[in-house]
């Protein structure tokens, strides 16, 4: 975020570089650059003579290295944007290596290599990487999700508490452009005021802020039977708000989680966070989870996961078994 934030201050002070290159399996970030760099490098009355915009599907290398060594027209810059450039053999030509050796300054140059990245190993991305030319957009990890929701919601001058980010990171997974768009959605409904709930977030997003499955695993880490069946029941009737993969996803990730803790020397909700990479808000779970759940019932209920998972797939289940009956006999199982 750090870099990214450095590069949104530059762009927005008109400091541009001569190349962008944007790389990377998350495209939230590459696209946030790119239309910041439409946006500022030209003012509008410049760009019909001063902005190309090709894709690397229809271009040849050579012909876009050709454009970027062309002079603007009325204006200090040109602004050349590559969309869809991951095909193209940035790695294999002499002449782009040498062209980010010496770049047109009066060029700015924004190649979009979304879903790929380049060889670390190779001279091309070292002579990048030195002059400061490229930017690797990462895919975040289940976990860090919660985080990057709290920091977006500061941005936009909003509150959200920390059973909100988990309802939002459960329920729209780790896609950050649509997590977002569902932030300035909240954002607008909320109007003058700035704190995101639970409440707020079932009422226009349609995630049930006690039938989800953050609250059937508190449920299950505190034994609670009669609220776990519950949420299963609902899970059930809206199927679709409630895909069984996630729900496998979620319980397999906890129950791994505390086969971790039940291994550690040190159990303080400090190590525990440490050891997890998790908000410490939700360590102590886990000091409750190991009093309620030994190492060989962990273990068990691993095996039983992974059993019912097998059978959500139809691998040795009766045909008429449902997803309702799959999760009850494995809720059981880890229950008792």
């Amino acid at each position: 975020m750090k870099e990214y934030n450095n590069l949104v201050k530059d762009i927005k002070n008109k400091q541009f570089l001569p190349v962008y290159f944007l790389q990377g399996d998350e495209p939230f970030y590459i696209d946030k650059i790119n239309d910041l760099l439409e946006a500022n490098v030209l003012k509008e009355e410049e760009k019909a003579f001063n902005q190309n915009i090709v894709y690397g599907t229809e271009s040849d290398l050579d012909q876009l290295i050709s454009l970027a060594k062309q002079f603007p027209m009325g204006a200090d810059k040109q602004l050349l944007v590559i969309k869809e450039a991951k095909g193209l053999p940035f790695e294999k030509s002499e002449a782009f290596e040498n062209y980010i050796k010496n770049p047109q300054q009066s060029t700015v140059l924004v190649i979009n290599y979304k879903y790929k990245s380049l060889d670390k190993r190779r001279s091309l991305t070292k002579l990048l990487t030195k002059q400061g030319y490229i930017f690797s957009s990462e895919k975040l990890y289940d976990n860090q999700v919660p985080a990057w929701i709290g920091t977006v919601c500061q941005s936009y001058g909003l509150e959200i508490d920390e059973k909100s980010r988990m309802l939002l990171a459960e329920f729209l997974g780790t896609e950050l452009s649509r997590i977002d768009n569902e932030i300035q959605k909240l954002k607008l409904i909320l109007g003058n005021s700035k704190k995101i709930t639970p409440e707020i977030i079932e009422r226009n997003i349609g995630i049930s802020k006690e039938y989800n499955n953050f609250e059937l695993r508190k449920a299950i880490v505190e034994k609670n039977s009669k609220q776990a069946y519950k949420i299963i029941d609902y899970f059930e009737k809206n199927p679709k708000a409630n895909p069984i993969v996630l729900t496998f996803g979620t319980l397999i990730g906890l129950f791994t989680n505390i086969l971790i803790v039940h291994t550690l020397p040190v159990k303080t909700p400090q190590n525990i966070a440490k050891e997890l990479r998790i908000n410490p808000f939700f360590a102590n779970e886990y000091l409750t989870a190991i009093k309620n759940y030994s190492l060989k019932k962990t273990t068990a209920c691993i095996s039983y996961l992974r059993d019912a998972d097998m059978k959500s797939k139809g691998v040795q289940v009766s045909s008429h078994a449902t997803s309702k009956d799959i999760l009850m006999e494995m809720l059981y199982k880890i229950l008792h």
